[in-house]
């Protein structure tokens, strides 16, 4: 995520913030995108967002639940100067004309205007050509097709990404998350970490984490030893097995089970193995309290400075250094 602070300012006026809501956009998702910004005007004492939504026409637009809201505006008659608009659709996106939107996406990108989008709404946004040269995501399951299809941006897995005046999420909570960061970038982390704290969550999750995947989905037509594997390795944290362990208890030679790896995992059993340990204890330096010795512990390492010094090479950071981040 590259800090857009700068990029998404303005003078001490509420920033005005539109949606775009296609047919078979998630309430949940467009609610999650929403309700931070109403809320931090709630707490933040003044009116610092204002919102509008726009459809493809005047007509109500109906949700995913069948259930049908009606837009303040069409695409393209905004009533006052937009700060930030947003994409709201399902993935994968709904069989309607697109081309008018393309066009006024290109023309608020023209302006200065931030874009998002949320779920499909990205992949409208990488229609429209307004997120080559920028690093984005969206749901899982599309990122594959869309990669190919516009090779020109920088596709993640990860919940969100805010990249200069361009911001996308997976859809779903994800947007809620999107937004607190926002909120802190524009206002500060305190009225971020309020806003969260309305809502009873128990942090804001940061971009930089993946979007969940199930093994099955993730590894496609792998073979099932492959996801035994990997299956094993993830029940095997904190005293982690070796290669050869994980073979014999497969039935199958080492030669056999790093061929397999290599072909659909592009990584050798050991490096993969120790990712998905220092993912843990990412998560663990984050979301916990725990001494950072016990993290290494539970996690395979042997030694606090083994642990950090694999901690340093994989994320750019000693375990301390991402606690007091």
């Amino acid at each position: 995520m590259h800090d857009s602070a700068s990029a998404l300012s303005v003078d001490g006026a509420p920033r005005q913030v539109g949606f775009v809501l296609l047919p078979g956009f998630s309430l949940l998702a467009q609610a999650c995108a929403l309700e931070p910004l109403t809320v931090a005007n709630q707490l933040g004492g003044r009116r610092l967002y204002t919102s509008a939504t726009f459809g493809l026409d005047g007509r109500g637009v109906r949700s995913a639940a069948e259930l049908s809201l009606t837009p303040q505006d069409a695409i393209g008659e905004e009533t006052g100067a937009l700060d930030m608009l947003l994409v709201c659709a399902p993935s994968p996106l709904p069989a309607v004309d697109l081309s008018r939107l393309g066009q006024w996406l290109k023309r608020l990108a023209g302006r200065g205007v931030v874009l998002g989008g949320i779920a499909g709404g990205s992949e409208v946004l990488a229609r429209a050509g307004v997120l080559d040269g920028y690093r984005a995501t969206l749901p899982w399951q599309r990122i594959d097709a869309v990669s190919r299809d516009y090779p020109r941006i920088n596709l993640s897995h990860q919940l969100f990404e805010i990249d200069r005046d361009r911001l996308t999420c997976g859809g779903g909570t994800a947007a809620m998350d999107m937004m607190m960061t926002l909120i802190g970038m524009h206002h500060g982390q305190r009225l971020a970490d309020r806003v969260s704290e309305h809502f009873v969550c128990e942090r804001i999750r940061m971009a930089d984490e993946p979007q969940h995947v199930p093994l099955r989905s993730r590894l496609g037509h792998a073979p099932q030893s492959l996801i035994d594997a990997v299956v094993l390795m993830e029940a095997n944290i904190e005293e982690p097995l070796t290669t050869h362990e994980l073979a014999e208890h497969l039935g199958i030679s080492r030669r056999q089970l790093e061929r397999l790896f290599k072909k659909y995992l592009r990584a050798v059993p050991s490096r993969y193995y120790l990712d998905l340990r220092l993912q843990q204890a990412r998560k663990l330096l984050r979301e916990s309290d725990q001494p950072v010795g016990d993290i290494a512990l539970q996690t395979g390492f042997s030694s606090g400075a083994h642990f950090s010094t694999a901690y340093r090479n994989h994320f750019g950071m000693t375990p301390r250094e991402e606690r007091l981040g």
